[in-house]
């Protein structure tokens, strides 16, 4: 790949989810010359389970994820917070993603995590632990990009988030960075 791709995980998969509305906004933000997309199988891959993570049983839903992120120069978590952490989805693909050890599909890309809850709180726990396990799995955690949003019942309403000037200038720096980052990765 010759130019940045970044592949956007969503750890919700209610079809209204505000957490894909900001995955879709930041879809939107890329600039010419890069690109994204947004994983849209999460809800078909089975629970990690190193028993079925053996040449030629690898779940199908787990193959094409990893074959993703291998396409990928970059990836951008998006994650509600659920009981106070990450959604088991995300937290899944991240596991299917850690493997094989030492050499997952993750490995040394950049990564960016974004969360957003209607508390004021912002999915701030979910966000934390996000980049912890994709860190531990390989992904280098851009630490200097951060983005929590909260109270986004109240910032958004009915609106989509990408109508809300100060979080789509938000969102559009952390796409700014995981290019960035990507670039550096793509001219070693």
């Amino acid at each position: 790949m010759t130019e940045p791709h970044v592949l956007i995980l969503v750890g919700s998969l209610r079809a209204d989810s505000v957490n894909k509305q900001i995955a879709q906004t930041a879809v939107a933000m890329f600039p010419t010359g890069s690109s994204a997309v947004v994983y849209g199988a999460l809800s078909e891959i089975p629970f990690y389970n190193e028993d079925i993570d053996v040449d030629g049983q690898v779940p199908v839903g787990a193959l094409d994820l990893r074959a993703a992120a291998e396409e990928a120069t970059a990836l951008l978590l998006v994650t509600p917070e659920y009981n106070g952490t990450v959604p088991a989805v995300l937290k899944n693909a991240i596991d299917w993603l850690s493997r094989p050890y030492g050499a997952s599909a993750v490995q040394g890309k950049p990564v960016a995590v974004i969360s957003a809850s209607p508390s004021g709180y912002g999915a701030k726990w979910a966000h934390e632990h996000a980049r912890k396990a994709v860190g531990i799995a390989g992904g280098r955690v851009l630490e200097h990009v951060e983005l929590t949003i909260g109270g986004t019942s109240d910032k958004f309403g009915a609106a989509h988030p990408r109508e809300n000037a100060v979080v789509s200038a938000e969102i559009s720096e952390v796409v700014a960075e995981l290019v960035r980052a990507s670039n550096e990765l793509l001219a070693v």
